[in-house]
């Protein structure tokens, strides 16, 4: 036994994340609510209906924790603005769809690694609370630095690695 050995045995080193395992900081928008025209049901497509979303937006360690800037997170009132325009124009059908749109806007447009989209029609059935889906998305390798760059988030909070 070395004269080392009873010190690396009494101190634990936690093992290092490998490769693109970054802890995530989270930045959340619980329960935006939005009317939207949505639905595969002919009363579906002509008026707007209520629909419920919560967002979990993953992002790696946000210096806004220490710097105290708007600039150095994702900023929650942009990405609530971005999401109603959304609603206003989407023109898809499907939940499963304008939850992909979202996942995509909040990764692309305000630069998140990692979202979980959850998202409801609170009123499309008396007997049922809501109905819904629940998604998430990891940024892919081409949004990564290197790969295709989109300007959409400069003056909207984006978090840079």
């Amino acid at each position: 036994m070395g004269r080392f050995e009873p010190i690396r045995e009494a101190v634990h080193v936690a093992p290092q994340p490998s490769g693109d395992a970054r802890a995530m900081d989270i930045v959340y928008i619980e329960g935006l609510t939005g009317q939207t025209v949505i639905g595969i049901d002919a009363s579906e497509l002509h008026e707007a209906q209520p629909v419920r979303m919560s967002l979990a937006i993953g992002v790696p360690s946000i210096r806004a924790c220490h710097t105290d800037r708007i600039e150095d997170t994702v900023n929650y009132a942009a990405v609530r603005e971005a999401i109603h325009g959304l609603l206003a124009s989407h023109g898809l059908q499907l939940l499963e769809a304008l939850a992909e749109r979202v996942a995509q806007l909040i990764i692309v447009d305000f630069g998140a690694h990692w979202v979980r989209v959850n998202l409801a029609k609170p009123a499309k059935f008396d007997d049922v609370d809501a109905v819904g889906v629940v998604i998430e998305r990891r940024r892919g390798k081409e949004e990564r630095p290197g790969g295709a760059v989109s300007l959409a988030w400069i003056g909207r909070g984006y978090v840079p690695e």
